[in-house]
């Protein structure tokens, strides 16, 4: 054996020895990944002088296996060819052929996505190697967290993508879950002369029968010496989704006026009085349709200078704004905080003591128009320099910036209430419920203009980048790398309200609660194809938006900011790396990487308490281990294994001070700027087999032991027990009456503060194969082939419910996850076929006593075709969601009562795509 193979060995057993006990003594952490390995492989991989053969999709997949055999950690990888042809609208629909990569959908396209059981704030993303955060618009609010929202970005806009499950010391820290490189690719990787890509496409929605526009195109040249090249790409597209489905607002017990004729205020223990105030009922059962107008514009440019072979230079800029018209029609009646002033006969409560039917009297009717317009604008600009000063010396250089502006210049409801209505409602099909008025909701005049709501907001993001890393390869097969690093990350939000009822703001007749609603006032509403049972209230009339908004002059009144609607949290994180990377082949080859991250974090967080505008400061540090080591029993055999500590800094949302009310539930939530981040040890092995070209069959196992995580506490206090002013209270809310008018002032407020926790188990198995028939056959069968993975996820934390503590799976978790593609390439005519599941998981805790929320298990089915009319020209077919299957999210992990019950359309897109 060599003297360089003894001192690499003395090398790696030292840095183990020394580097896991230190780690273990520390009280930090954090998460990187593995090297650029795989980043500078996909690329190469789409460079078409490394073509030689297979051309279309199989190309593609043929790259990113490459990618993933040569990359020093455990790393899946997706490339340009993949990115541009499978039928995805955005980047997480793509991300979801990845095993152990779920996807979180709103509107019925991926948004977020979870890595290996950890959700989305675990993830952390970088663009062109610099970390950044994207935000859009769900259907509550603007993220306010950390999370990455994939919808912002059109996928034609990047050349590949890298999903980095194992930690290495070289890459950035903040994640438990992975580290997701999004990269728009190099100019002179297009080769010399003039390169043109264009597609356009027709895309067609059966729900509602839209059809709407989706066009990319890049341009790219580059000089005869390959030494300078430009690139540019664009990608738009507007469409509209329709969610068509029923909304019961979660479940919540409560004493009612009167059950089956008995005075319940008169005779509270009457049995059914006492029977129906313990069971759960719909809070605002209700069926309406929200619809999703969307526009995505998307854009990039590159300049890459590469004067010669020691000098690389390169600028990239990204550009993205999504926007996004969300519009809802309900029909609803609101049981929520008026059940004393209705009466409920016919009654039946089911085996999960659900007040699963009813009939009711005296009931307040409400159906409400809510519109809201948001913006998202997002930017990048970086620069990169790598300069080779010989042989065994490299330095590269990366700084740059981005930002992200999520605004919501208009978010309105206009109510209409009548609250002497007549109901019924059947849940006896949970996920289909039969709701019938008793009372002509189609009628104007039955109707008052009761309130009015308008809150606009923002949501600000913005990353500073600048990281040197220093590369030493003293001899074949040693490379040591080192490097300082600088980031700081600011994050603002503000809001404000011109919320009221009509009363309150106007003079009303005596009796009313509101505006007698005129023809000119409303317009009715036709339900469609929501799934709804023969006997169901089909259609009713609903605010015009228009009209009530200029009766009103509601965007005349003056917006008020509240306190809790306005904080920020601001980091700066400096630090420095130190990696060895090695290889031995002398019989059995072996090579991985070690090394260690140091990074310090100084957190300011701003928010009100108390009535004071309040800033508070902290300071952490991380020691971060990562070790990976890849044994090669044969050539086409490798056994990785991974181990590291990982750190993910807390919720944005949960360390600002100061607390925030939500006046329809009674519940105050506090912030804590001293919560400790996510801390963790990875432990991770995997088997891969190559045993033919372009396949793959890899099992990879995983073990995620966090050692702390916030947690949320709960307790009951009255609002002056809060010490909030009572100016955070609106004028008609349940809060407010209770509070400020004094029906209720004693009334009992659920308190959520956060806290850091103990400790939790993540482990699973991932299990992926890629399949080319032309492995083992030839002719027409060798065109064929699939690909597929199945992840296994076993997660538990504990959690507080009503003072006990009940163990459950990790928000976002599903215990089973799986993927598979069907497909046919023969090089100019193409067919896929994918599919992909997710097990059903909870979202995180509830309200009204029901333990968690979540969704049940989900199937998409998708296919794509592709014919090449020439070498220039080819025609595409695009099918999405094919089986239109509903999503339903149910509330309680026991009885799983009914939240809401959607479905979004298929989508079918034509079109064509010109390469030269």
């Amino acid at each position: 054996m060599s003297q360089f193979s003894h001192t690499i060995k003395a090398l790696l057993l030292t840095g183990v020895a020394v580097s896991l006990p230190t780690a273990a003594a520390a009280q930090d952490a954090g998460t990187v990944q593995s090297d650029e390995v795989a980043d500078e492989a996909a690329e190469e991989a789409t460079d078409p002088a490394n073509v030689v053969v297979i051309s279309g999709f199989r190309e593609s997949l043929n790259a990113a296996v490459a990618a993933k055999r040569d990359a020093v950690g455990q790393v899946d990888v997706i490339v340009a060819e993949d990115i541009a042809k499978f039928p995805d609208t955005n980047l997480a629909e793509s991300l979801q052929r990845i095993p152990g990569v779920a996807i979180e959908r709103d509107a019925g396209e991926g948004r977020q996505i979870t890595v290996r059981g950890l959700g989305a704030q675990f993830t952390r993303v970088r663009v062109n190697g610099m970390e950044t955060i994207a935000t859009s618009v769900d259907g509550a609010s603007s993220n306010r967290d950390r999370a990455f929202d994939f919808n912002v970005f059109a996928s034609e806009l990047f050349n590949s993508i890298v999903v980095h499950k194992t930690a290495s010391a070289q890459l950035d820290e903040g994640s438990l879950g992975a580290v997701i490189d999004l990269n728009t690719g190099n100019p002179l990787a297009y080769g010399a002369g003039l390169k043109v890509v264009a597609s356009a496409q027709a895309r067609y929605n059966d729900l509602n029968e839209d059809i709407a526009p989706r066009v990319a195109g890049l341009l790219a040249w580059t000089n005869p010496e390959e030494t300078f090249g430009i690139s540019t790409s664009v990608a738009w597209t507007t469409y509209e989704t329709p969610e068509l489905g029923n909304n019961s607002v979660r479940w919540a017990q409560a004493d009612f006026q009167s059950v089956g004729g008995v005075d319940c205020t008169a005779n509270p223990a009457d049995p059914g009085c006492v029977e129906v105030a313990n069971a759960f009922h719909p809070r605002i059962p209700r069926y309406g349709l929200v619809n999703h107008d969307r526009e995505r514009l998307g854009a990039t440019a590159a300049i890459q200078f590469r004067p010669s072979d020691n000098t690389d230079i390169q600028l990239n800029a990204l550009y993205s704004n999504f926007k996004e018209t969300r519009d809802e029609y309900w029909g609803e009646v609101l049981l929520r905080s008026n059940e004393d002033t209705i009466d409920v006969t016919n009654y039946t409560i089911d085996a999960d003591n659900n007040l699963i039917a009813a009939d009711l009297d005296n009931a307040w009717i409400r159906n409400e128009r809510y519109s809201r317009e948001s913006e998202t604008d997002f930017y990048q600009i970086s620069g990169e320099i790598e300069q080779r000063f010989s042989d065994v010396f490299t330095a590269r250089l990366l700084g740059g910036f981005s930002e992200s502006d999520a605004t919501i210049p208009v978010e309105t409801t206009i109510i209409f209430d009548d609250r002497d209505g007549v109901y019924s409602y059947d849940y006896t099909d949970m996920a289909f419920p039969r709701l019938t008025f008793g009372t002509d909701v189609a009628n104007p005049a039955n109707f008052q203009l009761a309130e009015f709501r308008d809150r606009p907001s923002s949501v600000n993001n913005k990353f500073r980048t600048l990281k040197l890393d220093l590369e030493y390869e003293p001899v074949a097969g040693l490379r040591i790398s080192a490097g300082p690093f600088y980031r700081k990350f600011d994050f603002f939000t503000t809001s404000a309200r011109r919320d009221s009822t009509y009363c309150s703001a106007f003079t009303c007749a005596p009796g009313a609660y509101g505006a007698p609603v005129t023809g000119d006032l409303a317009e009715l509403f036709q339900l469609g194809n929501a799934g709804q049972p023969s006997g169901n209230t089909n259609a009713w009339v609903v605010p015009n938006l228009d009209a009530a908004t200029s009766f009103l002059g509601l965007y005349d009144i003056p917006a008020v900011t509240r306190e809790g609607d306005e904080r920020g949290v601001t980091e700066e994180v400096a630090g420095g790396f130190f990696q060895t990377d090695f290889e031995i082949d002398e019989g059995t080859r072996v090579t991985g990487n070690f090394g260690m991250r140091y990074a310090h974090t100084d957190q300011t967080s701003q928010g009100f308490n108390s009535g004071q505008f309040v800033t508070v400061e902290r300071s952490y540090d991380d020691l971060l281990p990562a070790v990976n080591i890849n044994v090669f029993p044969t050539d086409n055999f490798i056994v990785r294994g991974a181990v590291s500590k990982v750190i993910t800094r807390p919720t944005l949302g949960s360390l600002t001070p100061g607390g925030s009310v939500d006046e329809f539930n009674f519940r105050i939530s506090s912030g804590n700027p001293f919560l400790d981040p996510y801390r963790a040890w990875n432990y991770d092995v995997s088997l891969e087999w190559y045993f033919a070209p372009g396949a793959i069959v890899s099992l990879a196992g995983f073990v995620k032991k966090i050692e702390s995580f916030p947690v949320s506490s709960s307790t009951q206090i009255t609002y002056a027990q809060s010490g909030l002013p009572t100016s955070l209270l609106t004028s008609g809310t349940p809060a407010y009456d209770a509070v400020v008018n004094g029906t209720d002032p004693n009334r009992q407020f659920e308190f959520r503060a956060v806290g850091n926790g103990e400790g939790a188990t993540i482990k699973g198995v991932e299990l992926g194969v890629n399949l080319p028939f032309s492995a083992f056959a030839s002719g027409m069968l060798a065109n064929f082939g699939v690909l597929g993975n199945v992840t296994y996820v076993d997660s538990n934390q504990d959690v507080n419910f009503g003072g006990t503590l009940i163990e459950t799976t990790f928000p976002g978790v599903s215990k089973y996850s799986a993927n598979g593609t069907v497909y046919y390439d023969d090089g100019r005519f193409s067919i896929r076929v994918s599919g992909a599941y997710r097990s059903d998981y909870n979202t995180g805790g509830s309200g009204n006593g029901n333990f968690l929320e979540g969704f049940e298990d989900a199937f998409n089915l998708d296919a794509a075709i592709r014919y090449k009319l020439t070498d220039n020209i080819e025609l595409t077919i695009d099918g999405n969601n094919l089986t239109d299957d509903y999503r339903y999210r149910w509330t309680d992990d026991d009885a799983r009562r009914n939240y809401e019950n959607n479905h979004f359309g298929r989508i079918i897109m034509v079109g064509a795509r010109f390469e030269y």
